[in-house]
This record gives C-alpha cells, sequence and structure tokens, in this order.
C-alpha cells in the first residue's frame, strides 16, 4: 500500500466511506481516523498502530446531537456534563461517559464507558460532517511513540499502512486533549491536557487520581517515547555528561552560554573530564510560554530522535496550567 499525503478531503470522506483508515489533522495532534460504529473498520486502527486491544479509543462526534446516541449520562451529573461541554465543545476536551450498545466493544477495549469529544478543527470538522457519523480517531502513530503533530510525522510512522493523510500544516495545541470523567459531582482528570486543571476547578471539585486500571487512552505508564533514552531533570546547567556520550537537551529554562549549559554551574570535581555541553539544544518556548512549549514539545523530541544520540535530557516546566500536561507527557516518554 502507498501511502499519500494530500489535501483533498472529499477523497477522505470517499476512503471513509469504504471502510478505509485515514489520517487527519485536529487541533491536539494527527488523529488515526475510521468508522467508530464498524468493528471491523476499527480493528485496522489497531493493527496499523500495534496497539494492544486493552487501550480504549476516542471517539469524535459530528456534532452534540450523538452525545445521547452514543451515552448515557446519570440524571445526578448531567448538569455538571452539560456545563462542561457547553464550555469546552468544541475543543480539546474528551469526557468519558457511559456508553450505549451502539458503540462497538472493541473501540472501547470492553469497558462500559466511552471517551468522547467534538473536534473545533476545521479540516476534521469539515470531514465528519461529511461523513456524518462518529470517528475514532487516536494519534496517527504506532503505540507507545511519540504522538504526531504534522502530516509528515505521520508518514514516518506509518507508511504503507494506511492508503491517506490529510495535510492541513501543524497542529495547534502540539499534545493530546485533557481526558475527565464526571462522578458524584466532582471532576476526575484522567489525563492532563490543553484544558487545564484550573479551568475546570471552576465548575467542580477536582480529583486526579491513578485509576487501579486503564480507563481512557494516554493512561499507560509508557507512553510518547522517542527510541533514544530519555531522562527527565530540574536543571540542565547541573547535568555533567561524558566525552563518549553523545546527548541532546530539550530546555525549558533559558540560562545558557554559547548556546551550551555551561555557565554558572560547574559541579565536577579535580580529575573529572566530563563535559557539560550537548550535541544539540532544541528550546520548548524562547518566550517561556507553555502553549508554545506544549505545541513544540513533540515535534521537538522527534528532531532529536534523528540525531543519533545516546540520551535525551529534558528540563521540566513549572508545574502550573498547561504545564503538568507538559510533564506528564515527558514522564510518561522517560518510563521507558
Amino acid at each position: 500500500m502507498n501511502t499519500e499525503i494530500s489535501t483533498d478531503r472529499a477523497a477522505a470522506v470517499e476512503l471513509l466511506e469504504r471502510g478505509e483508515i485515514v489520517a487527519l489533522p485536529t487541533e491536539t495532534v494527527y488523529g488515526l481516523a475510521a468508522n467508530a460504529l464498524n468493528p471491523v473498520v476499527v480493528a485496522k486502527i489497531f493493527e496499523a498502530k500495534e496497539r494492544p486491544r486493552f487501550d480504549p479509543l476516542i471517539v469524535h462526534l459530528p456534532d452534540r446531537d450523538w452525545l445521547d446516541r452514543m451515552t448515557e449520562v446519570p440524571d445526578e451529573d448531567r448538569q455538571l456534563v452539560e456545563k462542561l461541554i457547553d464550555r469546552f465543545w468544541p475543543g480539546p476536551f474528551t469526557i468519558v461517559l457511559s456508553r450505549k450498545s451502539i458503540v462497538p466493544e472493541i473501540v472501547t477495549a470492553g469497558l462500559d464507558t466511552v471517551a468522547i469529544r467534538i473536534s473545533v478543527h476545521a479540516v476534521f470538522s469539515e470531514i465528519i460532517h461529511e461523513f456524518g457519523k462518529p470517528l475514532a480517531a487516536p494519534s496517527a502513530n504506532r503505540f507507545g511513540r511519540i504522538s504526531p503533530t504534522t502530516a509528515q510525522h505521520v508518514l514516518n510512522e506509518l507508511d504503507g499502512r494506511i492508503p491517506m493523510i490529510v495535510d492541513a500544516g501543524p497542529t495547534p495545541h502540539g499534545i493530546e486533549s485533557t481526558i475527565v470523567a464526571v462522578r458524584h459531582g466532582k471532576i476526575n482528570i484522567l489525563r492532563r491536557g490543553p484544558i487545564t486543571e484550573e479551568e475546570l476547578s471552576i465548575f467542580g471539585k477536582i480529583e486526579i487520581r491513578a485509576p487501579s486500571k486503564i480507563l481512557a487512552p494516554g493512561q499507560s505508564p509508557t507512553h510518547y517515547a522517542p527510541t533514544t533514552p530519555l531522562r527527565l531533570i530540574d536543571d540542565a546547567d547541573l547535568f555533567l555528561t561524558r566525552p563518549s556520550e553523545r546527548v541532546a537537551l530539550l530546555a525549558w529554562k533559558k540560562s545558557r552560554s554559547g548556546g551550551f549549559p555551561s555557565a554558572g554551574f560547574d559541579t565536577r570535581q579535580p580529575g573529572d573530564h566530563r563535559s557539560l555541553k550537548f550535541v544539540a539544544i532544541r528550546q520548548l518556548s524562547e518566550k517561556q510560554d507553555l502553549r508554545e512549549a506544549a505545541a513544540n514539545l513533540f515535534r521537538y523530541l522527534r528532531e532529536l530522535d534523528q540525531c543519533d544520540l545516546d540520551l535525551i535530557v529534558a528540563e521540566r516546566v513549572p508545574e502550573e496550567g498547561l504545564g503538568a500536561a507538559i510533564n506528564d507527557r515527558l514522564l510518561r516518554a522517560a518510563a521507558k
């Protein structure tokens, strides 16, 4: 199979109607889309991604009318659920609700819940409205790898495995949607993302606790990982490398001299000839802007992963707002 990169949206709809899988842009990352109501077609997503069947998929709805067709919302939580989706749909916000029988078990990994959202991306929105049915659309990469934020990233991951990638340029947010579950009037954040804890806390009490089993996408301890080992650190100025090692830096702090973190701190002892220099550096945001950092995160990890390295070190970003979601992705990438 030859994989085509195209801007032909009508051709994408035609492929979806024929039961094929197509990579589509969203406001978060590129997704691998298929008819969510056809279990045979959804199986193609798992095959192309080499995704384990225990990991559920997010279902994208054409419009809000599909909410009650796909899910059951308890009366005690309906008001809160409606407030959340009134505020955050369409957008990078996914909510986990009890599923109806119309949702195939393969989509939910056998769970009695389904994760759903409505994308705000203009191209995705046009295609799903023309298709007229919900689309399952996890990130368009092989399982556990760095999520794709450009059409070329998808091609690098899935060339020959899918027929088409719809190119709409880089994705705006650069990290996957926030996922929540609403239970007994509380908002449980299952995956951090562009919609922050601070934004959600306006609507109710927040819970952030790791469930005993996977309830939503992106909860695997090892995820979003480059092939190069990655280590998460607090300050690159204090990190030492050996002359024989090729180490690159994904930087947040800007206290660098000549492009390398060699100024300020030198903790080497006499006779220690280790170097402080990195063979490559990517600055997540020159403006120290967390939204810019999130948009750059996966792209820069991919670039560094192609530099023939022994190690990538990444500085933690501030644990506030969107920074919590960035650190979550880095922690899972480093877990490998």
